[in-house]
């Protein structure tokens, strides 16, 4: 009777008596898209709280590796969900890829040097170039393999700035701190009134976002919920909407 009067009461009171708490992990670059995606995902699931944890890929798995409770992540490269998947911290069945995205060379909407491409980087007044790094940052991995198929590395490493996260590299060319970056075309798109986009970057690789469910979550049902949703027409319109392209 105890137990019917309380649900009772969290049914007067608009409360689900089931609501969780979600933790998604996501890559950087998904900012703003997933704060959007969780205050939709929120309204459509009464009580439900979605709480995010924003950075590089690569650091999200090593947190979720040593305890982090975490229900869902989203990485913005293959190799780092691999190596999620290495570690058996994936429920089975729920790795699917969400969304598309292309990388970008960048320079300060005030910037004067003469940056037509990523050829032009080689030049001797351009000094600084940031990207994130390539042992933790998916960007930083694409954009090392393209300048290496473009045989650029050995001319623009010396001049590398290298960012923790792709949004670390958005706001070093934001502030002109540097002479140009490379970022996804979604991270140029919310500061496209301080940052230029020079060109667009051919990747050997596409850039492809998966999303997951933490096997050890303490909300793993509340996490495929999640995760069926960023996929769900709704999760994918709001994806467009910040320039993202289907998976």
């Amino acid at each position: 009777m105890l137990k019917l009067g309380v649900a009772l009461v969290l049914a007067a009171v608009g409360v689900s008596a089931s609501a969780t708490d979600i933790t998604v992990s996501a890559a950087a670059s998904l900012t703003n898209a997933f704060k959007e995606i969780g205050a939709a995902y929120e309204k459509e699931h009464a009580g439900d709280k979605v709480q995010f944890n924003f950075a590089a890929s690569d650091p999200l798995v090593q947190q979720i590796a040593k305890g982090a409770p975490v229900d869902v992540f989203a990485s913005a490269d293959q190799d780092a969900m691999d190596k999620a998947d290495s570690l058996k911290l994936l429920a089975a069945g729920s790795r699917k890829n969400f969304a598309s995205n292309s990388l970008v060379l960048i320079t300060p909407i005030a910037g004067s040097l003469p940056i037509k491409g990523i050829a032009d980087l080689q030049q001797a007044a351009v000094t600084r170039v940031t990207m994130g790094n390539p042992a933790s940052v998916p960007v930083g991995r694409y954009t090392r393999h393209a300048l290496e198929q473009a045989k650029l590395w050995a001319a623009v490493e010396p001049k590398a700035i290298f960012g923790t996260s792709v949004r670390q590299s958005l706001d070093y060319v934001a502030r002109g701190e540097v002479d140009a970056g490379f970022v996804y075309a979604t991270d140029a798109a919310v500061m496209k009134d301080k940052v230029k986009v020079i060109a667009t970057v051919p990747t050997e690789t596409p850039v492809s976002y998966p999303i997951a469910v933490i096997a050890a979550g303490p909300q793993a049902a509340a996490g495929h919920r999640f995760a069926d949703y960023v996929r769900s027409s709704t999760g994918q319109a709001i994806l467009a909407k910040y320039g993202f392209g289907r998976p």
